[in-house]
């Protein structure tokens, strides 16, 4: 017979259900977000300037680019800050990835690669 997760949960001792809820949050996926900001995939897409079915797609993949995922919070009202954790030693926040740097930025390596042709 099946049971439902909200009978499962009840039975738990607090400590674990807090455990599991705590273990949720870290598994949010886009669609957790957009919702948790009150938005439709409607209204994201507006704000983005992308129709409804481009979110619809985002929010399925499990790999993107992180100025798409930059752009995705950010259009929410979020920011997006990616770190680097490290045993014994403190987290890392890594600033600048998925951010345009603009036309005059060349990509590391871009003079080598040049050069080695010319």
């Amino acid at each position: 017979m099946a049971r439902k997760l909200d009978d499962v949960m009840a039975a738990l001792p607090k400590a674990r259900q807090q455990r599991v809820e705590a273990r949720a949050m870290e598994l949010a996926t886009l669609k957790d977000l957009r919702l948790a900001a009150q938005q439709t995939q409607e209204q994201l897409a507006t704000t983005l300037g992308v129709g409804q079915d481009t979110i619809s797609r985002l929010e399925k993949r499990s790999d993107m680019l992180l100025s798409t995922l930059r752009h995705y919070v950010e259009s929410m009202g979020g920011k997006l800050e990616l770190v680097a954790q490290f045993p014994n030693r403190p987290p890392v926040v890594i600033e600048h990835l998925g951010v345009d740097a603009g036309p005059d930025h060349k990509p590391a390596g871009a003079g080598r690669r040049a050069r080695a042709t010319a």
